[in-house]
C-alpha cells in the first residue's frame, strides 16, 4: 500500500495497536503489519517521529525497558490517548461512510 495514503492516518493506527498495552517500536511495525494482513509496511523513520510527537502531545508515555544487554522504549496510551483513539475511530467512521457513499455501487437517478 501507498505510503501517502496512510500518512493521514498514522496517528490513529499507532493508538490503535498500542490500545491493548505497551509495545516497543518494533512490535508496533510488527502489530500494523500483522492487523493490516501485510498491507500496511511502516518504517521506522516514520514512526519513531510520529511516536515522540504523540508523547509530547501528552497521547502517549514511554519508559525504558531493559532485554539482557539491550535497552528499548516501550510506548503505552494515556487517557488522554484512549480519548484521542476514541475519536479517531468516530473519524474514521464518518469518513469512510462519506467514501463509501460516493465510490459504492451507483443509484438509480430519479425520474424527471
Amino acid at each position: 500500500m501507498r505510503t501517502d495514503a496512510v500518512r493521514g492516518h498514522l496517528d490513529g493506527l499507532l493508538l490503535a495497536v498500542l490500545e491493548p498495552g505497551p509495545l516497543h517500536g518494533y512490535a508496533i511495525i510488527s502489530a500494523v503489519r500483522e492487523r493490516s494482513g501485510g498491507a500496511l509496511e511502516l518504517r521506522t523513520g516514520t514512526i519513531y517521529p510520529a511516536l515522540n510527537r504523540l508523547e509530547r502531545l501528552g497521547l502517549l508515555e514511554s519508559h525504558r525497558q531493559s532485554v539482557g544487554e539491550r535497552h528499548r522504549r516501550c510506548y503505552a496510551l494515556t487517557d488522554a490517548g484512549h480519548r484521542a483513539l476514541a475519536q479517531e475511530r468516530t473519524s474514521w467512521a464518518e469518513f469512510t461512510a462519506a467514501i463509501g457513499a460516493v465510490l459504492g455501487a451507483p443509484r438509480p437517478r430519479p425520474a424527471s
